[in-house]
């Protein structure tokens, strides 16, 4: 630029090169102008979303302006920033501050430029907003059961990290718990824009506009989130229709490659039903331990929903109380109210086999050419069962079938669905049980129609 070589061309990237302002007054017949160096955030504020990889990114600055057209710069190089998704907006004067059109620079990749029209010359507070990925939130629970796993502890806790290229200081931090769905993937769409040559993208500068609307329906959500108490806990929480907010207490900063948990809930005396499934279908020949629960307030939960996570199961055993690892797991989204099944791994202190005692074929027809038109069989099946745990136990044992079937048995059981039944029977401590059943298969024209 001619104002170069007079030292008045300074431009200052935003933190971490993810904001490359440069505010410039366009007099009459004269180029482009600097009128102030940037100076950094005044405030940031992430919420991020769990169910998509997306983050809506708010943040404020203080700008001085020159009387009449100034140029604002924006640039997402080597971040994942949806540009599609970005806007600005005057917080003070903003009846005398508009924003006349957004371009994309000659010759300069990533980047995108604002014109805007103020009738105030000084210190304007402005607020960028825009969606970015590579930030993501988890969460993580501890399960602690006692002795006799009928009560235990759940703790909760958040984890939050972040590869999204850019650096956030000093950020609020707000997790949403719920279920949205995207269209395109916010990374997709920075690549998209990253590739985009730029004469084509001068070609269309309504490309923006367009994908702005995308992004209304969100921004809605965020809008419709205000809220806090004035006296906070850690993570605070409020619910927003099918979404659930959690606000971090306090700020952070947010590096790029940075990570941290932080904790969410604590709840006590939970009902728990530590119970074990045999399905050699989906399991093989082993057992499967699980922990059921519900959350709810008779559970002492029901306050929230559940978001996503990995568990860690540990049980009390022996007279000095000691851990047990059980095993580990992970959960999907829990609304309130909903019950938990915890699958936790085999356990070896339980058998269970099945074994085939006697097998005949009955009722054998013939067509008019002498061919077997139809049969019947019938398989007579012993299940031992043992549990070699110090506690009491309940074995959910499940047999499949095929084709048409009808099962006889002294022993209570449940037809689940068209193809399978289901044995449960609880097993105090060392005990071992035999079930038996007789499974009457019908092939050919012995079928029922």
């Amino acid at each position: 630029m001619a104002s170069n070589a007079a030292g008045m061309n300074i431009q200052r990237r935003f933190a971490g090169a993810l904001l490359a302002a440069v505010l410039l007054a366009v007099p009459a017949a004269q180029g482009r102008i600097n009128v102030t160096g940037l100076p950094g955030r005044s405030t940031v504020q992430l919420t991020i979303y769990n169910s998509v990889d997306l983050t809506l990114v708010k943040e404020t600055r203080v700008l001085t302006f020159a009387k009449g057209i100034n140029r604002l710069e924006f640039s997402w190089a080597n971040t994942l920033i949806d540009p599609t998704s970005v806007e600005f907006r005057a917080l003070t004067n903003a009846d005398q501050v508009e924003i006349l059109d957004v371009r994309f620079p000659p010759r300069v990749t990533n980047t995108l430029e604002w014109r805007i029209q103020s009738e105030v010359a000084g210190e304007v507070r402005v607020e960028i907003r825009y969606f970015t990925s590579g930030i993501t939130w988890g969460a993580d629970y501890v399960t602690e059961a006692d002795q006799a796993e009928k009560l235990m502890r759940l703790t909760g806790s958040v984890r939050v990290s972040n590869h999204s290229g850019e650096d956030y200081e000093n950020a609020q931090v707000r997790l949403v718990v719920g279920i949205i769905r995207l269209v395109e993937r916010i990374s997709d769409l920075a690549q998209r824009a990253a590739d985009m040559p730029a004469d084509v993208a001068r070609r269309d500068e309504n490309w923006f506009e367009g994908r702005k609307k995308a992004s209304e329906k969100l921004k809605d959500m965020d809008a419709a989130s205000k809220g806090g108490g004035k006296d906070p806990k850690q993570i605070q929480k409020e619910g927003l229709s099918e979404f659930f907010l959690y606000t971090v207490e306090g700020r952070d900063t947010v590096p790029h490659g940075w990570a941290k948990r932080m904790p969410s809930f604590k709840a006590a005396d939970v009902p728990v039903t530590s119970y074990y499934k045999y399905e050699r279908e989906r399991f093989g020949e082993v057992v499967m331990r699980y922990y059921k629960f519900k959350n709810d307030e008779p559970s002492k939960l029901g306050k929230e929903p559940l978001p996503d996570g990995g568990v860690m199961a540990f049980r009390t055993v022996g007279v000095d109380k000691l851990y047990s690892f059980v095993g580990r797991t992970a959960v999907k989204y829990i609304p309130i109210g909903a019950e938990v099944e915890l699958e936790l791994g085999n356990d070896p202190e339980l058998m269970v086999k099945p074994k085939l005692m006697n097998w005949e074929k009955i009722d054998v027809r013939f067509d008019q050419f002498g061919n077997v038109s139809g049969w019947t069989t019938q398989d007579t099946w012993q299940i031992e069962m043992q549990n070699s745990k110090a506690i009491p136990v309940v074995v959910d044992v499940r047999r499949n079938f095929g084709g048409d079937w009808e099962v006889a048995s002294a022993d209570k059981y449940e037809k689940v669905d068209a193809t399978k039944i289901k044995f449960v029977t609880p097993l105090v401590a060392g005990a071992k049980q035999t079930l038996t059943y007789t499974l009457t298969t019908r092939h050919g024209v012995n079928a029922r129609r």
